[in-house]
């Protein structure tokens, strides 16, 4: 591959970089602290994508047949060990690398959902301690501080107060519905769910993967994870409304 096309690459793979970082794409993939240093990679290849082009335009003109022989060169160099065939092929081929950077833009993946948060295990932890709880009438907490009060400190923090908490829905083999919010540790290929059941006032039809706001209040109710067998406390819902989708859909409380 020329260094033309080399530089067009990275040019094209840095400012896909850019773009998924300022448009909250990269939120599908990455964890949001790591966003800085998607801009800091996204701007590093555009800059060496410059810098390439700059220096094939700088360098001194050369007669046909030197030009030729470099050419010929740099072909023989890349296609060592290949056929005589393969050799006119190489480059086209290398062109496909473009076609992820077009999927990357023009057709993001959906967040993880009820799927993937059935088939895995809850990634719930016990705490290192329990933060003292800000003021409120609903209180309002991550799904993963509520699930770890509940689970491990069994809702001594929490006593009577109303929580509101915000995740989506998923529905076991049996109709049982779990509040959900997929963790991560630094993308969404390690992502995992922290569940918490649902009882009390549900609405009268819950649909998988759609986002609900619950208040209620804490019970002692719990059930052990079909998968891996964690805890899964419950909470005993008094009121359930259906929000939009956050702009970040993952769970990050839980490694902080």
């Amino acid at each position: 591959m020329s260094r033309q096309a080399q530089a067009a690459l990275l040019f094209l793979i840095g400012g896909a970089m850019v773009h998924t970082a300022t448009t909250g794409l990269y939120l599908r993939y990455v964890k949001a602290g790591l966003q800085p240093l998607l801009l800091a990679a996204g701007a590093v290849l555009i800059a060496t994508a410059a810098a390439t082009a700059w220096y094939e335009l700088r360098r001194p003109a050369t007669t046909g047949r030197q030009r030729h022989t470099e050419e010929t060169h740099e072909g023989q160099q890349e296609s060592d060990g290949h056929r005589d065939g393969d050799r006119h092929r190489e480059p086209r081929v290398s062109w496909l690398l473009v076609l992820p950077l077009f999927a990357l833009i023009l057709a993001a993946p959906p967040a993880l959902g009820s799927y993937d948060a059935m088939r895995t295990g809850t990634a719930l932890q016990p705490p290192l301690a329990y933060p003292a709880l800000p003021p409120g009438d609903p209180l309002k907490l991550t799904l993963v501080d509520y699930a770890e009060r509940a689970a491990y400190g069994h809702g001594r923090t929490l006593g009577d107060r109303k929580v509101e908490i915000t995740g989506f829905v998923a529905l076991d083999r049996g109709g049982t519905p779990y509040l959900v919010r997929m963790a991560l540790n630094c993308c969404a290929a390690d992502a995992q769910p922290v569940k918490i059941g649902l009882s009390g006032e549900l609405p009268p039809v819950l649909r998988p993967d759609s986002w609900l706001q619950v208040t209620g209040t804490y019970t002692g109710k719990r059930t052990k994870d079909p998968v891996g067998g964690g805890i899964i406390p419950f909470i005993d819902v008094v009121d359930a409304k259906p929000v939009p989708a956050p702009e970040d859909p993952y769970d990050e409380s839980w490694n902080q």
